[in-house]
Order: C-alpha cells, then sequence, then structure tokens
C-alpha cells in the first residue's frame, strides 16, 4: 500500500471525515478525504495532486473493463467508450448523484462564484477522491470503487459506433461510397468577444445542397453542420438507391 502523507491541516482537532454516502470505501486516514473535497482556492493541501493521480487510476480500471466486457471491440471503439465514461460532464454528473457539492472546502471567492455547482470542480473532486483511496488503500480498492460506481453506466454503454462525432461519421460516409471529404468553412462572426457566434457552411462535392449551422464556437458550428449534411446524405442515398425489389418467385 502507498505511503502517504496529507497535507491537509485541523486546527479543530476533531476527527476528520471517513467517508461519503455512495461510496462504498471507508478511509483509514480520513485527512485524505478531507484533501480530495478541498479546492486551491482555500489555500495549500488542495485536491490537484490527487486529481492528477485519480485521472490515471480512473481511466486505467475503465480501460481494463471496457477490454473485458467488450471482447469484439476495436482501439478505436474502445476509445471512445472510456471518453464517453471519463469525461468531465460524466463526472460531474456522478458528483451531483453523490452531492459531492455539499461536502466542497471553496475559498470564499469560488464559494461565492458557485463553484460548488461547476461541472470542472466537481468532475475533478471525483478524481480526486479515487486517488486518495488509492493512497489510502491501495490499488484493489481503488479499483473496486471504480467498478461500483461506474458498474450501471458500463452496463448502459451504448454501441460505440453511434459515439462518433459527426463530423467523423459525415466523413466516413462519404469515404465509404468514394467521395470526397467535407469542406467546411466560416461565412459569419457575430456578437462581441465574450459571446461570439459562429456561422459555418458544409459541403459535400455537388451531391447535395451545403448546409450551415450556428453555435458559440467554431468547432461546434463545424459538428452541427456536419450532424444536418449526414441527416442530408443519408436521404439522398437511400433516394438514389431507390426502392427495395424482390424476385417473384416461380411456382
Amino acid at each position: 500500500m502507498p505511503s502517504y502523507d496529507s497535507t491537509v491541516p485541523n486546527p479543530s482537532g476533531t476527527d476528520p471525515l471517513d467517508r461519503l454516502s455512495g461510496i462504498p470505501y471507508r478511509f483509514e486516514d480520513g485527512r485524505l478525504l478531507e484533501q480530495a473535497l478541498t479546492h486551491r482556492s482555500t489555500g495549500p493541501g488542495h485536491y490537484e495532486r490527487l486529481e492528477f493521480l485519480g485521472d490515471s487510476l480512473l481511466s486505467m480500471v475503465i480501460a481494463e473493463q471496457l477490454f473485458l466486457e467488450r471482447p469484439h471491440a476495436t482501439e478505436g471503439e474502445l476509445s471512445r467508450l472510456r471518453s464517453r465514461l471519463v469525461r468531465d460532464v460524466t463526472l460531474a454528473r456522478m458528483a451531483r448523484e453523490l452531492s459531492l457539492g455539499d461536502h466542497l472546502r471553496l475559498g470564499a471567492g469560488e464559494l461565492k462564484s458557485g463553484g460548488f455547482l461547476r461541472e470542472s470542480i466537481l468532475a475533478d473532486v471525483v478524481e480526486a477522491i479515487i486517488g486518495a483511496i488509492y493512497l489510502d488503500g491501495g490499488f484493489q480498492a481503488a479499483r473496486g470503487v471504480i467498478r461500483t460506481l461506474f458498474a450501471d453506466r458500463l452496463a448502459d454503454l451504448p454501441d460505440a459506433d453511434s459515439l462518433k462525432d459527426p463530423k467523423t461519421r459525415l466523413q466516413e460516409l462519404l469515404q465509404g461510397r468514394g467521395h470526397a471529404l467535407p469542406s467546411y468553412e466560416v461565412i459569419g462572426e457575430s456578437g462581441a468577444d465574450h459571446a461570439k457566434r459562429f456561422e459555418v457552411e458544409c459541403r459535400a462535392e455537388d451531391l447535395v445542397e451545403p448546409v450551415r449551422a450556428e453555435a458559440g464556437s467554431r468547432r461546434k458550428a463545424e459538428q452541427a453542420a456536419a450532424r444536418l449534411m449526414h441527416e442530408r446524405l443519408e436521404q439522398y442515398f437511400r433516394q438514389q438507391a431507390g426502392p427495395a425489389t424482390t424476385t417473384p418467385s416461380r411456382s
């Protein structure tokens, strides 16, 4: 088991928190858990080093589970599935389910600005708690907690192909039929710098009319345009194929 001394002070002399509801683990050294819940806005002894450790552990254990549970998935499919599970939005949702925001230690400014609701902070805390469990109880303890917390999400994962981003799906649709890659062009920008909007046009040779989409970043606008183009092309290719025909049976 790793040896580690927590840097979280305990000036009150009270017993530190040693477990949280919904997380199947009790800490021997509750100071590790308190550090995992402490944001850098409070000063020294915050969670960022634990977050670094927990991020790597989480990625490894989820990769292992996907490797075992999806024996026919390719490397690319496994990577997409893992990304779906360990992304900030998923971890933040888990943190809310566990009410971790109620236990965060935040500086006055961060508390006033609603840091206990911020997606990035909530996601970081999940990773920090995993890192703290590893230091307190070892790898098997951390692995067991990760498997328990992610069991339902692992079981409910959709097919890997449906997780491809719209630009990738559009590219594969065109390449699979021998066509050139789509092109994207920013045709308009609007709004102040802090609230800029981008309008992007997507073209797919001259197969169908170009489509346009708008979003708060160029990347999101391109993804939205790719999604629209993919839908339009699927309809176009279905029409080109024509109705299915059947050969009448001979009596």
